[in-house]
């Protein structure tokens, strides 16, 4: 399966910029020529650029599954239609705004932040078209960040506990695994992209990483 090691703009938290699905990835406008080839050409997908609420830090910013996009503040409408020409686009409004850093998702499910409220977990099932429930990765809210989910396979935080894997298994219907990426960050979420077909990583994710995340994502040949 398709692997590639990279860079964006120097830092290797790929995960922190970009937002990838099954068949299209979001990215900053300003998105190197040459990083969007990679995106299009390793995962299979359709790259949207645009930022969102007028900041470059996309992956933070949104969550996503094939069937929508949520977002947790204003959009211009230029960045509304860009995301729009791959999916619905929800705003919930809620003190836990960085939305990708605090949902983990995939088309068979969502797991958000300890501290949305009611409403917005709601909000954010109807939007990703999902069942939505609150909980931890490592003891982390922010599971967006602690973990990276795709429809074939979970990788999280090395200090998740068995419990929080179990949730994680029934909710997204994956297996789940641990691991690092850039040699030996925790929160990989935050180090790499990923979708069915590839995954992206940071640079400095090391070869032993690399084989954990293929294994954990359903990546090997």
């Amino acid at each position: 399966m398709p692997v590639g090691r990279t860079l964006y703009g120097g830092s290797p938290y790929l995960g922190v910029y970009l937002r990838v699905g099954e068949s299209f990835a979001i990215a900053p406008a300003s998105v190197p020529a040459g990083l969007a080839r990679d995106l299009s050409r390793l995962l299979g997908v359709q790259v949207v650029r645009t930022n969102v609420s007028d900041s470059e830090v996309v992956g933070a910013l949104v969550a996503q599954t094939s069937s929508g996009l949520v977002v947790g503040d204003d959009l211009s409408d230029e960045e509304r239609a860009a995301l729009e020409t791959v999916a619905p686009v929800t705003v919930i409004r809620s003190r836990q705004n960085a939305t990708g850093n605090n949902v983990l998702a995939n088309d068979h499910g969502a797991l958000v932040h300890p501290e949305f409220s009611d409403a917005a977990l709601h909000a954010i099932g109807r939007a990703l078209r999902v069942p939505a429930r609150r909980g931890t990765i490592a003891g982390l809210g922010t599971v967006g960040m602690a973990g990276i989910a795709t429809n074939k396979g979970a990788v999280v935080h090395p200090r998740t506990t068995e419990g929080e894997a179990r949730v994680l298994e029934e909710l997204l219907r994956v297996p789940v695994h641990r691991s690092t990426a850039d040699f030996g960050v925790p929160i990989v979420g935050a180090c790499l992209v990923a979708n069915s077909h590839g995954m992206l990583v940071g640079r400095p994710t090391t070869p032993v990483e690399i084989v954990h995340l293929q294994e954990g994502l359903a990546l090997v040949d």
